[in-house]
């Protein structure tokens, strides 16, 4: 089978988008972290993410989040159509600032947690999860 001209430019421009694609998801993530944070630098340390190396089923990956003398916890799957998982709150009444909960990968990436800590500063942990079969649709 021979390629048209037209046909290789429109494969050239396929193969040109999806290259660019990963790019655009990672900058949602860097925004999602920059709106939470305010542009604060992220400290390494002082959060705890737990989650598996490999997940068969990306529709329900369970995560653990800890982070003590946090105020908030950020979420952020880097390569999800929408990288923003989930924000949790904690009050001063809040035992030890500490979350279990499952999420959908749409592939294998980076989950991210970042905390707000009582202090005004940021800690953050990542884990990178392999995904055999993405959730989200992907």
């Amino acid at each position: 089978m021979e390629l048209s001209r037209r046909g290789s430019l429109a494969l050239g421009i396929g193969a040109a988008c999806l290259a660019i694609l990963p790019l655009r998801t990672n900058a949602a993530a860097k925004q999602a972290i920059a709106d939470f944070t305010g542009g604060a630098e992220l400290a390494r340390g002082g959060v705890t993410l737990t989650a598996p190396a490999i997940e068969e089923d990306g529709n329900n990956v369970p995560i653990d989040v800890s982070a003590p003398g946090a105020t908030a916890i950020l979420i952020v799957a880097a390569d999800n159509p929408e990288p923003g998982v989930a924000t949790f709150h904690f009050g001063p009444l809040a035992g030890t600032p500490s979350v279990s909960t499952r999420i959908r990968l749409a592939r294998t990436q980076e989950v991210i947690a970042v905390a707000r800590m009582a202090d005004g500063g940021f800690a953050s942990a990542s884990a990178t999860i392999e995904v055999t079969i993405g959730g989200c649709g992907a």
